[in-house]
């Protein structure tokens, strides 16, 4: 699927399901707490379809897709017919409307935990943390080699890439020196400390990960798995042949020939592939097919893999990851959210809906687990941004009624008229940086 395109139906994926379970969490608790709900909406402005429900709801989908309502039955908006002055949203007790607003980014949280939970028992490919840094940058000023395998960072172990980089930006928020334990490709186990508080101040982790100089080391086209019954097995390539070339042309290293296979493929699935055996040439003779393996999109393949890390587990494994997942970025969430509010950290790191269109439509590619992680990871900030203490959001609400509690009288009218221009002026200004940040990106790439 071309690129923008995938991007934007990508987007529209991820927001229609966590927006609808969002809204339902609302409509869900609502209902239990005796509040008529008039309608649930998917999106904002007019509506491309509805029905009204059994229930006298009406539901509805509507053209713009950046998020979602759900109106109901509220004395604020009009006069409350008698008869349903018990199902009126500002007549029941301030616990219950606590509730009802609470609801949304409660389910968003219980979404996040279940979206972890399965790409934990599916299973989430990831690369081993073997690096290679960059001339002159700040890992090769600190005595990191061509090789060297993170173990740990910070003090917390690194078995993947991706948990490797996770530790390293949330470091990269603090700028401080980091402590980290490397294993080189002799075997030997050294410990380093990264330089962080060498970096400028005022730029985001992308250019702050440039600047530290850590780059995925590309793994030799040495084959390590031969799956049965596939194109390679068949032509008789082993585990351990080392790939020197494909129809004559030279292989680099694996994620090159990763690359070369479904380009040549496409003009002829007959491929000529010359391996180094125990010190012998041999050229194979391998037909490519179009296959999808271990979830991922359908391309070219052969049938061969090298070492990386699956992370899949049993059902009651998956889920204390599931919890540690969820933990462990809440945290991360909070600490950058506070570093922006005191300066530590640029608001450059706010991605908006054309980031979250990029990473979505990339990790869809990488298949099911990691599109399950992504959906994880943004319904979780979800449901930290609506529990900001921000007017319009969930957690405005939630300050005025625990407000109320306290006072023994709900805030008055005029504070919460000024409280929405104060969200609003908020929100928009969140949303013009994000989407600043997206633009800088993109121009800068």
């Amino acid at each position: 699927m071309n690129p923008f395109f995938g991007s934007v139906f990508w987007l529209l994926v991820t927001l229609g399901v966590l927006v609808t379970f969002h809204e339902f969490g609302h409509f869900w608790v609502a209902r239990r707490c005796g509040v008529k709900v008039l309608r649930f909406s998917v999106g904002f402005g007019k509506a491309i379809w509805k029905r009204v429900g059994r229930d006298g709801t009406e539901y509805q989908i509507a053209m713009i897709p950046l998020g979602g309502y759900v109106k109901m039955l509220d004395a604020r908006e009009g006069d409350v017919e008698p008869q349903l002055q018990d199902e009126e949203f500002t007549g029941k007790p301030v616990w219950k409307r606590i509730a009802i607003v609470a609801a949304g980014p409660a389910f968003n949280l219980i979404f996040a935990v279940a979206a972890f939970w399965v790409m934990f028992m599916i299973g989430r490919p990831d690369a081993v943390p073997v690096v290679t840094p960059k001339a002159q940058s700040i890992a090769a000023q600190a005595g990191i080699r061509d090789g060297d395998e993170l173990l740990e960072i910070g003090g917390k172990k690194t078995p993947t890439w991706s948990d490797a980089m996770d530790q390293l930006a949330t470091a990269l928020l603090g700028r401080e020196p980091l402590p980290l334990e490397v294993r080189g490709a002799e075997g030997g186990v050294r410990h380093l400390v990264l330089p962080l508080d060498r970096l400028p101040a005022g730029k985001d982790v992308g250019q702050y990960l440039d600047m530290v100089g850590l780059q995925s080391a590309p793994p030799p086209a040495i084959i390590q798995e031969v799956i049965a019954g596939k194109p390679a097995a068949q032509a008789g390539m082993r585990i351990g042949d080392r790939i020197l070339s494909v129809n004559g042309q030279p292989v680099t290293d694996y994620r090159a020939f990763t690359k070369l296979v479904p380009e040549l493929a496409a003009k002829s699935p007959e491929l000529a592939i010359l391996v180094d055996r125990d010190g012998s040439q041999l050229l194979l003779h391998v037909t490519a097919r179009r296959e999808a393996l271990e979830g991922q999109p359908v391309n070219w393949i052969i049938g061969v893999g090298i070492k990386s890390v699956m992370q899949r587990y049993g059902p009651l494994r998956a889920l204390r990851e599931s919890l540690d997942t969820t933990w462990g970025t809440a945290h991360q969430t909070f600490q950058m959210i506070g570093k922006m509010i005191t300066g530590q950290a640029s608001t450059r790191n706010l991605s908006g809906v054309i980031g979250i269109a990029q990473v979505a439509n990339q990790s869809a590619n990488m298949g099911p687990g990691w599109f399950l992680n992504f959906l994880g990871m943004v319904s979780l900030s979800l449901c930290i941004l609506n529990l900001l203490p921000i007017p319009l959001l969930d957690g405005g609400h939630l300050l005025y009624y625990l407000i109320e509690l306290v006072k023994g009288s709900p805030v008055s009218e005029r504070t919460m008229i000024a409280g929405q221009y104060v969200g609003l002026a908020l929100l928009f200004t969140m949303m013009g940086l994000a989407f600043y940040n997206d633009l800088h990106r993109i121009l800068l790439s």
